[in-house]
């Protein structure tokens, strides 16, 4: 099946198997959280977004959303105007705590004003700067199957737009569009910090034009039943942006038949000449579902005008062909956690290992 079952979300299913380390609450770390949602009422807050909303507009000062276990549906929005906000999730696993929607690309909005599209499909949408999550899950929802009319079924389980973005122990979960790593605008740069998450989808599943490094995470492409099953990445790197898409000691694995999932593709959002994607994938394990030609065109787009690269990687998938460009020691030495995530602030997130 290309969705599994709901309930499974959080009962701590196949996707919550590779995050089962708990973390540390609030209270512990010695700073109690600004308010604590409940769906039984014994929080602060019933909802997710109820939480944001009582976030002071113009905050300046780091505050933490404690979520306790349970699904928590509906749309949840992070404005560029409050940032410093920290959503963690107070289960024993990332599974315990579920915040989701169940929207695609080509689902109608209520008011009969057209679709949501991508962006607007997002489970989560963050804009405000030095976000963090931990311990729980994001997903989206939307039924493929059950929706056959709706033919762009694009539907975003969380889109970052912000800087400073860190996420630790989080797992996503959706389709097509699964983690969409952006930025403000074209040209500008925001960076995003993976670590020890698990990520699953089919189709262009991590994709944008942001700095992002996913380090010790889990990435699981699913099986769609088709040829090709999928693309892990989709990246639309600036060209004048040198860091895109790290991933740094991760393990990509996958229930498809060998060889019919792509590494990725480069994606020129209506047709941007000046996005030219970034992957790198080093010291990773990859499952024999990737094929020995791993990298594909995007329509006229070909992918070898973009800025893919692997090194070092092992396992059934990680073969060595012409096919798949390779980084020289002294090339990879520019290609590390730290170089993709200082900019020009020296920035070190604080889950970085």
């Amino acid at each position: 099946m290309r969705r599994r079952r709901f309930l499974e979300l959080a009962g701590g299913g196949a996707a919550g198997a590779v995050l089962t380390a708990t973390v540390a609450s609030p209270a512990r770390a010695g700073t109690p959280p600004f308010a604590v949602v409940a769906r039984d009422g014994s929080g602060d807050f019933a909802s997710v977004q109820a939480a944001v909303d009582a976030v002071p507009a113009g905050n300046t000062e780091p505050l933490t959303i404690a979520i306790k276990p349970g699904v928590y549906r509906g749309q949840v929005i992070v404005p560029s105007s409050k940032p410093f906000i920290t959503l963690a999730g107070l289960g024993g696993t990332p599974s315990s705590v579920v915040v989701a929607d169940d929207r695609a690309n080509g689902t109608p909005k209520p008011d009969g004003s057209g679709t949501w599209g991508t962006s607007g499909s997002a489970s989560v949408t963050v804009d405000g700067a030095g976000f963090r999550a931990r311990n729980l899950t994001f997903a989206n929802l939307f039924d493929e199957a059950a929706h056959p009319e709706i033919t762009s079924k694009q539907a975003v389980a969380i889109l970052t737009r912000a800087d400073r973005i860190e996420f630790d122990r989080v797992r996503f979960l959706a389709n097509q569009d699964t983690l969409y790593i952006n930025s403000s605008a074209a040209g500008v740069v925001a960076r995003a910090y993976f670590r020890d998450c698990y990520v699953e989808g089919d189709v262009d599943f991590i994709f944008g034009r942001a700095t992002a490094v996913l380090d010790g995470c889990r990435i699981h492409s699913l099986n769609r039943g088709t040829s090709p099953n999928g693309y892990v990445t989709a990246p639309s790197t600036d060209i004048n942006n040198p860091y895109g898409f790290l991933f740094h000691r991760c393990m990509l694995t996958s229930d498809a038949p060998a060889g019919t999932v792509f590494l990725g593709r480069p994606w020129h959002p209506s047709n941007d000449p000046n996005a030219v994607g970034q992957t790198i994938i080093r010291e990773s394990w990859i499952g024999s579902h990737i094929g020995a030609t791993p990298w594909s065109d995007f329509g006229t787009w070909p992918w070898r005008d973009a800025r893919f690269g692997e090194f070092r990687n092992r396992g059934p998938g990680a073969v060595v062909t012409a096919d798949r460009p390779q980084l020289t020691p002294s090339e990879a030495a520019g290609y590390t956690v730290a170089a993709f995530l200082r900019g020009t602030d020296g920035w070190r997130p604080q889950s970085c290992r």
